[in-house]
């Protein structure tokens, strides 16, 4: 059985080379700055490819690291900050990060798990994200109550629909793109989601018809074997049979649009990752860098380091660094921060 230390990337390479990418991934330009500010958070979701909860107390970015962050953002034409964690708005920093991301003139965007608003400590930020335009991306795993709380722990729906109402009250959700509120949907189980376009109509309808809630747009993520859910897979026979899912359902045509190519994932910590996948699996980009002397040297690959010593021009050159849990984000519609790539 493969475990999680046994994820080769030489079938995925294969794969991507047959589909007429044989040096591997390259990138595009830099269009999303994606920051995890930390592992903490108020739920323990099974899906949890970060291994957040309530016990990732020391994980979390400090003020000195996001200061690096905006130094670093402020290198490259990146139009959007993708702010995550975790439950990202539990770190101190996080609204000083928002407003300095505002002023930049950037897009910003929060992984919301929908129940931390209603933490009497944070429960002035549905107005305050509405005031500022910040587009709120909502974990939502299923229109339905047992399919959610199957997967998030019993209740999460009834106070994740609570949340909603709220968001809805100042304005989200109702088609203004500076109040925009997306769903994120992920299987409760080893299977691919279905076709992103149907189930966002389904879910308009069936949320609306059952609880007044109303939202502009719905993702849908394929899990990834990475961290808990991955344990989960091991612990219940499922991974070999999920794996062979995912090999089976690669679709090239997902490819162009992987967020590794035009994405770039920072960690609590500074360190630099192609994407949020490999930040979890703790592979950092490999930069193009100078190695040598006055009078000679190469551009050998390495570690692109902490966002402290950002070169945008060396990540330019690199090639995504990829591993068989990549077949997680091309299999079917593709798979993506964003939702569907094909």
């Amino acid at each position: 059985m493969t475990t999680a230390g046994s994820l080769p990337g030489g079938e995925f390479e294969a794969a991507l080379a047959r589909s007429g990418f044989p040096d591997g991934l390259g990138v595009g330009n830099l269009e999303i700055f994606q920051v995890n500010i930390g592992k903490l958070c108020n739920m323990s979701c099974r899906h949890c490819h970060v291994d957040a909860g309530p016990h990732q107390v020391a994980e979390n970015m400090d003020r000195a690291t996001m200061e690096a962050c905006l130094a670093a953002l402020d290198q490259t034409p990146a139009h959007t900050v993708d702010i995550t964690g975790g439950a990202p708005e539990l770190n101190p920093g996080f609204e000083w990060l928002v407003e300095q991301c505002l002023i930049r003139g950037k897009h910003v965007i929060d992984r919301c798990n929908l129940t931390v608003l209603l933490i009497p400590k944070y429960a002035h930020l549905p107005g305050w994200f509405a005031e500022r335009g910040v587009e709120v991306v909502c974990s939502l795993p299923h229109h339905r109550k047992p399919n959610t709380d199957a997967q998030r722990g019993e209740g999460t729906w009834d106070r994740s629909i609570e949340a909603l109402k709220l968001l809805n009250a100042v304005g989200y959700g109702q088609g203004d793109p500076c109040r925009r509120l997306t769903l994120m949907h992920n299987p409760a189980g080893a299977f691919l989601p279905g076709g992103q376009a149907s189930m966002e109509r389904e879910w308009k309808a069936g949320l609306l018809r059952t609880t007044g809630v109303t939202f502009d747009r719905l993702i849908a993520l394929n899990n990834m074997p990475i961290s808990r859910f991955l344990e989960w897979l091991v612990q219940t026979g499922n991974l070999d049979s999920y794996m062979a899912k995912l090999t089976a359902a690669f679709n090239p045509a997902a490819i162009p649009g992987l967020m590794c190519r035009n994405t770039l994932s920072v960690g609590w910590d500074g360190q630099i990752y192609d994407c949020d996948f490999n930040q979890m699996l703790a592979l950092p980009a490999l930069a193009q860098k100078w190695v040598g002397s006055a009078e000679g040297g190469s551009y050998p690959f390495l570690s692109a380091g902490s966002v402290r010593e950002f070169d945008y021009a060396a990540l330019r050159a690199r090639r995504v660094r990829v591993g068989r849990h990549c077949f997680g984000c091309t299999a079917g519609a593709g798979s993506s921060c964003g939702g569907a790539t094909a």
